[in-house]
């Protein structure tokens, strides 16, 4: 295999953890330099499709949530990023990993979800320095 097609593949392996399908729209919120570029490119090429940003105006597959400590409420930007989702869609709630600059702790992400009506149904790595937190609205209100 080559450099590149092994690339293709490694970069395709990271929007896959996050279970993204092709023909996916995806809306990113909160990015800053510091987001990871790696990750944001795979879901890219998985989906065929660029990343829209908080002002796209209809319906998402997906949101892509980049989250630090300090960056204010996240229970407002988790209720507003509800707004833009189709039926079954997912949050995709990406912090920085325990240590590094901007952490956010697990248990102020579970409450913040719980009280914007959310459900966590898997963590993961979603990057070198991210932490993934799948969030989706309990299927009653799906």
């Amino acid at each position: 295999m080559s450099a590149t097609a092994g690339q293709a593949q490694g970069e395709r392996g990271l929007a896959e953890r996050l279970g993204l399908k092709p023909g996916q729209v995806v809306q990113e919120i909160g990015w800053e330099e510091d987001s990871d570029e790696e990750l944001r490119e795979s879901i890219e090429e998985l989906t065929g499709n660029e990343l829209v940003d908080e002002d796209y105006e209809d319906v998402v597959d997906v949101v892509l949530l980049w989250w630090r400590d300090g960056d204010g409420d996240l229970f407002d930007v988790l209720s507003d990023a509800q707004t833009a989702l189709a039926g079954g869609g997912q949050i995709w709630l990406l912090t920085p990993k325990a240590g590094r600059n901007g952490h956010v702790e697990p248990s102020d992400i579970g409450e913040d979800a719980t009280t914007a009506g959310l459900s966590q149904t898997s963590s993961i790595s979603a990057a070198r320095d991210w932490s993934g937190t799948r969030l989706v609205a309990p299927k009653t209100r799906r």
